[in-house]
């Protein structure tokens, strides 16, 4: 039984991906015993109707098996309505968090709007996916270039909203020095392997990074999902780290019990 918190539906703009169509997706999930997926949608990061992608993306969700795709919307708080979209994702479409492509989006983690946005998500108790880098810069379209996301600002937006609940994806490649130390101290903030390079990187990276605070991620389909897999066997991690890392944080994590939601609708308007 695995959590994969780094899925994504959809079309990969670029290229035609192995598992790109729904029925494909979720039978390589269920083959390689991934019970549950934090699925966000590659329409997010590239339409401008958001709120169709986000329909759209819990759609599909709600067509496979009961509980195998969790839906995790896409707010872009550069866009004028933003905060009914992020209204949308909680209250229409039930999602349990939202994920956030500010490099895609076209905003800075400076930016008065994604304060706003955190301090939004954390009263209403949604997990904050924020992607720091989905693609390679070595593998990307000569007229698509997409910096990594500056997570420099995030230790002090964490420390003033101790209750949100922030997952980094693709982070790993990117963090030098002591940045992993600072967002650790600075909040709850949790780690996906699915760019994690290395012999025993999973091993090496655990001198660092909690183990309640790593979760198993595969950046499926635009990575090979037996990848994420394989860095686990290779570390050769207790069994405890190993249910902690695939399934029991997540989990945790997800099932925590929301912010008070009193007055949303009010500081929204």
């Amino acid at each position: 039984m695995i959590v994969d918190v780094n899925v994504h539906l959809s079309r990969w703009p670029f290229r035609r991906l192995p598992c790109d169509e729904l029925s494909r997706l979720a039978e390589k999930l269920h083959v390689c015993g991934v019970t549950e997926a934090w699925a966000g949608s590659f329409d997010g990061v590239f339409h401008k109707d958001l709120g169709g992608a986000n329909a759209r993306l819990a759609d599909d969700c709600r067509r496979c098996r009961p509980g195998l795709l969790r839906p995790f919307g896409s707010v872009n708080p550069a866009f004028p309505d933003w905060r009914e979209d992020l209204r949308r994702c909680h209250e229409d479409h039930r999602m349990p968090g939202i994920r956030l492509c500010p490099a895609y989006h076209g905003y800075r983690l400076d930016n008065p709007a994604f304060a706003e946005l955190l301090t939004l998500a954390e009263r209403r108790g949604l997990i904050v996916q924020l992607a720091a880098r989905l693609e390679d810069p070595r593998v990307q379209h000569p007229l698509m270039r997409v910096p990594d996301v500056d997570v420099g600002p995030l230790p002090e937006l964490l420390v003033a909203r101790p209750r949100l609940r922030l997952v980094l994806l693709g982070a790993l490649p990117i963090l030098r020095g002591d940045a992993i130390t600072r967002l650790l101290r600075a909040g709850e903030v949790y780690f996906e392997i699915s760019m994690l390079e290395g012999v025993g990187g999973v091993a090496n990276l655990l001198a660092r990074v909690p183990v309640d605070r790593l979760l198993f991620g595969s950046h499926f389909p635009l990575f090979v999902l037996e990848s994420a897999l394989l860095k686990l066997q290779e570390s050769e991690l207790p069994p405890a780290q190993v249910r902690a890392i695939t399934r029991e944080n997540a989990r945790r994590l997800r099932r925590a019990r929301p912010a008070a939601d009193s007055g949303i609708r009010h500081a929204e308007a």
